[in-house]
């Protein structure tokens, strides 16, 4: 006969103090009392009913089994997850490509649009340029740029340095009177300005009282 205290066969069986005492109670173990101390009765008749340590060990089998399970099903739910983000991620893409060729294309076709415009109205230009214009008024810009060929051909209007130059005129009258031009130029038809240049008409014009002024 092998005795154990209930603290060896709760070690022996792998189950708790209590879950001796209650095996002890219910008739299951057979108890001895040897001065004053409880052991436990551990032959093999009096703990058929016990089975140590299988119990947990079946149930930790069960519960690594559902854990795998699980896991199992985690694993696939991941998978599906991954399969649908990846979907998602090429369609996206898909359609990027798609709208980046749809506005290539619309700005293509603008400068398309554009270039025709442009060469349309170049060849007008051109077409109008061959169409002799009647001389007009002079006027703002226009005004200038006849005056420059009526200054290489007939020589009725003059630049304003060559007048102060010709007439040999100080360099410093020069420049009171270029003060004055500059004035008024704004203001006064009988000023012709060309890149900045000061132009005078004297068939045209009196400028006596800018050219003669005395300085004050």
């Amino acid at each position: 006969m092998a005795n154990m205290t209930i603290l060896e066969a709760a070690k022996h069986f792998g189950i708790s103090k209590e879950a001796i005492h209650n095996r002890i109670r219910r008739g299951s173990l057979e108890v001895v009392v040897i001065d004053g101390v409880k052991f436990v009765n551990t032959d093999e008749d009096s703990t058929t009913k016990i089975q140590p340590k299988k119990a947990p060990q079946t149930n930790d089998s069960r519960y690594y089994k559902l854990l795998e399970e699980q896991n199992i099903q985690l694993q696939s739910k991941v998978e599906k997850l991954e399969d649908e983000t990846r979907s998602l991620r090429d369609q996206k893409e898909k359609m990027l490509i798609q709208e980046r060729i749809r506005i290539e294309e619309i700005y293509k076709e603008k400068d398309e649009q554009l270039k025709n415009i442009l060469g349309a109205i170049s060849s007008q230009f051109m077409l109008d340029t061959q169409i002799e214009q009647p001389l007009v008024e002079p006027k703002q810009e226009i005004e200038l740029v006849e005056a420059e060929i009526e200054v290489e051909d007939k020589h009725e209007i003059i630049s304003l340095k060559k007048y102060l130059k010709d007439n040999n005129f100080s360099s410093k009258k020069q420049e009171k009177i270029k003060n004055r031009f500059k004035k008024i130029a704004q203001k006064d038809e009988r000023v012709i300005v060309v890149d900045k240049k000061y132009y005078i008409d004297l068939t045209k014009y009196d400028y006596s009282d800018l050219l003669l002024k005395k300085s004050k």
